[in-house]
């Protein structure tokens, strides 16, 4: 049997032993044990070093709240860090290190920092490292030297760089009551719903169900507290309405009731089941929802309070009685409430000799004095801990007397003989996701303590989530909560549950801190001390968000779980406000760290959503390569055996110009502008007019943002008097939404406009080249296709094979082109039936290369000249800008930066040494390669071009049009290319449109 486990009691299978190594030693435990429970049975008090200081430290709690037992778990050469060890089930073969140490966790050299003191108190990295006025390291670079310094001696866990190899899943739930938390108060809430037939999810963070009830030592209604939940969730197992989700952390609450959740599938596992998951991120619906989360009991700040030994009084009592685990041999208390006098008896029950208790409080409850009794403890009220000793783990403490109404330190000082000390400071009801959900909490008074309000919207609470720490009313809370989520009348629950032994009073005496010589340890994850609040006051912060930041107080994976009110009341202390005056952080997501593999799930190795266009499956059958452009997935090429990637797009691009090519372009966004108002609408969005386009015809567009700059480009089809079809480009169609939903609801509300984004309802196919209208006319049915019934930008409405299409005569090549659009659903059929008619002709599907290639050729801008940063004249689009009406960006197009000489415009290079051009190169008119200086402008895109058997590219240069028929070079030191180039035209290719209009 190991040091501390006891021999019988607790949910661990003793018969099952687990072996698993820490820091690289070998240890054993037992089925049921966290990594924080077995590394104890061991014997093992040191468990990391802390953020800033390097101190040791040990175990403070027993569940999510745990700040310092922070760990690595190792998968093969996988790194997850930063997750409690209390929260790490043990399994065969788990590998488990410390953090923040070097060389090792007993001897860390970087423990000097607490020589520190003062100089590393809150903010000092603010202060200290702005660098010498003068010199080498003036300014910045004297805190870019120091921060790397900084990051490697402080900090919590190292990322690793291996591919992480496990699969992760996703699953959307909805049901009419979501109940949070499965101790007493959300058992009852989920049977009392779920009788009513409403579909429940119990979650429930820990691997079993049943909360407080395993580890609180009481019997509810003649039978121990862990049998009455076990009973309750095997009636919820058999009933086919009830979804149980343990190992299930509900993580964040969201609008209309959505809440996120992380299930932990297989951590617990030596391998997974085959197909299973390591983790399935949740998406809930809810109708209702049930908070019954409990809540966090909180730490007293004295010094020396970090110790290892020092731990929360109902961690060590879960330790006891739920795992078999004495936290120490003999052990003292430290509170000011009563509830920690119930953990005394249960470690005493245990085996471990408690030697005192002692009460902040100078009177106690007749009951508390029978329960000290029984433990066998000396009691000493009307005293305070003000010290504890010993190096990496607890000896004994240090106390004197006080007095709570002026938290004065008389004179004279004791010293008792411990190596675990019990700490209790009152409790913190677990309000996060009532807070995230938009709940603005309480202050009671009685409790010390933030409350949520008595109900939210979609939700109710239950038990000790609403401050109700007494078993058998936190169960009529829940049967109560349950009824309400459930939409049931509320009826007389009757006689409450009988539970033993009844409640203490959680009352705590109004005490947070003991002032005394030391470091005082409020966020014992950050290291923050209480006086490191106190600095924050004197240095102007008076906001509790600005001392949160300030401080890093409750920031990271701690969320406030522990720290939150102690932090808030010595600041208050400070400001000489009350507590409520002062107020509480708002709570955000997510409740408790959740992994990004997670957050991903299928989409492994990309965080982006892979949109795919309805011919998708056609290009892949037919050897196109695809890659990402923008959001989409589009054909790169469609290569044949042996092509390079130049070789494929130059043929593509050569059989469109001689005979016809078509490209998949549903991509292209595509919004739905209809209304009375439509027509001026646009005409206010773009530059050109388009109050006067015909019905059944298209135009060609400009959008100017506020500051006169280009925002987006593209041509709108009106399909009726009130209703046109907007297309942008692929990468903008988001930005354009946005755009312009912002002005049709901040500035023009009065417009009777209704947008809607129809991208994904239309598959789009375009067809170009010399037998591109022989080819439709083979295969339209319904409408002609000749010049008098569809001119250049007409539009017209027919069949193809069965299927309606819409058909546009537009061209983005220069060729003589249309775009064939179609239901999505149709897109495949149609896209098959103009293959199948263009091969006859010679036609090819071609891909994003060859379209960009021949659009070079043209000369048409796409984002890679419109950057943000390019006005309508530097693309020699002025022509757009009318002068008849006013439109956004019409006010500020003119200003004098936008008209000056020097402006890079747009310009067509030819390279003259015959090497390929690349984007991104800078134009200078002399190359220097040692020294590369004095750029002209830079390449916005480049090709080979079939047409003119060269390599030419398009440039932003500046005085560009005044410098055509003169030579630059190519200054690229990145790629060591340079050469020279002619500047020319942007029209490389049938600049008069003949081809296009023919």
């Amino acid at each position: 049997m190991s040091p501390r486990r006891r021999p019988s009691g607790g949910r661990i299978d003793r018969l099952r032993t687990i072996r698993f190594t820490f820091d690289g030693t070998a240890f054993t435990g037992h089925q049921g044990d966290t990594l924080a429970s077995a590394l104890l049975a061991n014997g093992v008090s040191l468990f990391g070093r802390s953020f800033k200081y390097h101190r040791p430290r040990g175990l403070l709690t027993a569940g999510v709240d745990e700040p310092n037992a922070l760990v690595t778990v190792l998968r093969g050469d996988v790194r997850e860090p930063n997750i409690p060890a209390t929260m790490v089930e043990i399994h065969d073969g788990l590998v488990a290190v410390s953090q923040n140490r070097f060389p090792s966790l007993a001897y860390d050299v970087s423990a000097v920092n607490q020589l520190g003191g003062k100089v590393l108190s809150a903010g000092f990295y603010y202060k200290t490292f702005m660098g010498p006025v003068v010199g080498p390291l003036k300014g910045t670079r004297f805190w870019m030297l120091c921060e790397k310094i900084i990051r490697r001696a402080a900090g919590l866990g190292r990322a690793g760089h291996a591919p992480d190899t496990a699969r992760y899943e996703r699953m959307n739930a909805f049901c009419d009551v979501l109940i949070v938390g499965s101790g007493p108060a959300g058992l009852a809430a989920a049977r009392e719903a779920a009788a009513s037939g409403a579909n429940v999810i119990l979650a429930e963070l820990d691997p079993q169900f049943g909360g407080s009830a395993n580890w609180s030592g009481e019997t509810i209604d003649g039978e121990p507290a862990a049998a009455w939940a076990s009973d309750i969730v095997g009636e919820l197992r058999d009933q086919a309405n009830v979804r149980l989700l343990k190992r299930t952390t509900v993580w964040g609450y969201y609008d209309d009731n959505t809440l996120a959740a992380v299930e932990r599938v297989s951590d617990h596992k030596a391998s997974p089941a085959k197909g299973a998951p390591r983790h399935r991120h949740w998406t809930i619906r809810a109708g209702k929802v049930v908070l019954a989360t409990g809540a966090f009991e909180r730490p007293l700040v004295f010094p020396g309070n970090d110790r290892p030994g020092v731990v929360m009084a109902s961690a060590a009592q879960r330790y006891a009685n739920e795992f078999g685990v004495l936290p120490g041999d003999k052990v003292a208390v430290f509170t000011n409430n009563d509830s920690a006098y119930r953990s005394a008896v249960a470690l005493n029950n245990a085996g471990a000799t408690v030697a005192a208790i002692v009460d902040v409080r100078a009177e106690i409850s007749e009951e508390c004095h029978t329960l000290a009794r029984q433990c066998g403890a000396e009691l000493i009220l009307g005293h305070a801990v003000t010290a504890t000793e010993g190096g990496r783990k607890l000896t004994g403490i240090k106390l004197a007397p006080f007095t709570v109404a002026t938290a004065a330190l008389p004179s004279g000082v004791r010293s008792i003989e411990a190596d675990c000390l019990l700490m209790s400071g009152g409790w913190s009801p677990t309000i996060h996701l009532a807070s995230q959900a938009g709940a603005r909490p309480l202050w009671d008074a009685e409790l010390q303590a933030f409350l949520p309000p008595e109900t939210g919207k979609g939700w109710v609470g239950a038990g000790a989530f609403n401050g109700t720490f007494s078993t058998a009313k936190a169960i009529a809370e829940g049967f109560a909560a349950g009824r309400v989520a459930a939409n049931l009348p509320m009826v007389e629950i009757g006689a409450l549950p009988d539970v033993e032994p009844a409640a203490l009073d959680p009352r705590p005496a109004p005490v947070f801190e003991i002032r005394a010589k030391g470091k005082s340890f409020v966020d014992f994850q950050h290291d923050v001390t209480s006086d490191d609040v106190r600095l924050a006051h004197i240095e102007g912060f008076v906001s509790v968000e600005h001392l949160k930041r300030y401080t890093t107080l409750g920031m990271a994976t701690d969320q406030g779980k522990g720290s939150n009110v102690p932090g808030l009341a010595i600041m208050a202390e400070a400001l000489g406000k009350p507590i409520p005056e002062v107020g509480t952080t708002r709570f955000r997501p997510p409740y408790a760290p959740v992994s990004v593999g997670a957050l991903a799930a299928e989409r492994f190795g990309d965080l982006k959503p892979e949109r795919l266009t309805p011919m998708h499956d056609w290009h892949l059958d037919n050897e196109a390569t695809m890659y990402s452009a923008g959001l989409w997935f589009r054909p790169m090429i469609y290569g044949g055996p042996g092509e390079t990637i130049e070789q494929a797009y130059v043929r593509e691009a050569r059989a469109t110009r001689e005979t016809a090519g078509i490209v998949d372009v549903s991509t292209l966004g595509k919004i739905a502008v209809q209304g009375p108002d439509a027509a001026e609408f646009l005409d206010r969005v773009y530059s050109n007019l388009f109050s006067t386009l015909p019905v059944g015809k298209a135009r060609y567009g400009l959008m100017l943002r506020e500051d006169g700059l280009v925002f987006d480009d593209g041509t709108t089809w009106r399909l009726g008097d009130n209703d046109f079809l907007m297309t942008t480009t692929t990468a903008n169609a988001g930005k354009v939404m946005q755009h312009l939903e912002y002005f049709l609801d901040v500035v023009w509300p009065d417009l009777k406009v209704h947008l809607t984004s129809v991208t994904d309802q239309w598959a789009g196919a375009a067809i170009g080249g010399p037998k591109a209208r022989e080819i439709l006319a083979s295969c339209v049915t319904g409408t002609r296709v000749d010049n008098e019934a569809l001119p250049f930008m007409g539009i017209v409405h027919g069949e193809i094979a069965g299927a309606p299409v819409m058909i546009c005569r537009l061209s983005f090549s220069g060729e003589m082109a249309f775009e064939v659009y179609s239901g999505a659903g149709h897109g495949t059929h149609v896209w098959e039936a103009l293959t199948e008619a263009g091969k006859p002709f010679g036609m090819v599907p071609y891909g994003l290369e060859a379209l960009g290639t021949m659009r070079i050729e043209k000369g048409h801008v796409t984002g890679a000249e419109i950057d943000g940063r390019t006005s309508a004249r530097d693309l020699h689009l002025g022509w757009m800008l009318s002068r008849k009406k006013p439109f956004i960006g019409s006010a500020m197009m003119d200003r004098e930066g936008l008209v000056a000489s020097g402006r890079l415009e747009l310009v067509g290079l030819v390279s003259l040494d015959n090497r390929p051009l690349s984007g991104g190169a800078h134009i200078v008119e002399e190359i220097d390669t040692a020294n590369p200086h004095g750029s002209l402008g830079h390449i916005t895109a480049a090709c080979f071009s079939p047409a003119l058997e060269k390599y030419i590219a398009l440039a932003l240069v500046a005085d560009g049009k005044a410098r055509h028929g003169t030579r630059a070079h190519v200054s690229d030191p990145l790629r060591d290319r340079f050469g020279p180039v002619e500047i020319v035209s942007h029209h490389f290719f049938d600049p008069e449109g003949k081809r296009m209009h023919g």
